[in-house]
């Protein structure tokens, strides 16, 4: 199959936008980037602790500068944070630097999938149906906004997510 260009992957925590990125890469023989995990690598720290000690601000100041430089490299998969949207920065370099896909989830998959995860700041809370919820109803137009391709990926397997984007990328 022929390269598509660079494909970025945005849609909320728990939409499966790294291990299907990891798949689509895989298939497509292009490198592959988590701009979360590259925050980790460089900062040495994961990210409730840069939460902790920088706050959301700083978090997303460090997003931006990740994403601005992993857009700009050639024929890459990259899985976005699921806040990265709020940036318009952000939204413009994704949208004017590659194909954007949203991977959409339904709050109870998002739940489903994250409610083991400690590594998710917005989730420590009383009530994470309510911040999912929340942050759903904030992002969800940013994410449509932003994308050429909405894929739905409530109850299905990673390896149809997949083959469901590279049908309609072809």
């Amino acid at each position: 199959m022929n390269k598509p260009g660079s494909l970025f992957l945005t849609g909320p925590m728990g939409a499966g936008k790294s291990t299907i990125g990891r798949q689509l890469a895989k298939q497509l023989g292009m490198p592959f980037y988590d701009s979360d995990h590259e925050i980790e690598s460089r900062t040495g720290v994961d990210i409730p602790l840069i939460f902790e000690l920088e706050g959301e601000a700083g978090f997303r100041k460090r997003e931006a500068a990740i994403i601005d430089e992993l857009t700009a490299l050639p024929d890459i998969v990259l899985a976005t944070g699921g806040g990265a949207i709020l940036d318009p920065q952000n939204r413009e370099h994704l949208k004017s630097r590659g194909r954007v896909i949203y991977l959409h989830a339904t709050v109870d998959q998002q739940l489903r999938r994250t409610r083991k995860d400690r590594n998710r700041p917005l989730l420590q809370t009383g009530n994470p149906r309510a911040k999912l919820e929340e942050l759903l109803e904030i992002r969800d137009p940013l994410y449509r906004e932003t994308a050429g391709l909405i894929v739905e990926t409530d109850g299905m397997r990673v390896r149809d997510v997949v083959k469901k984007i590279l049908q309609r990328i072809g």
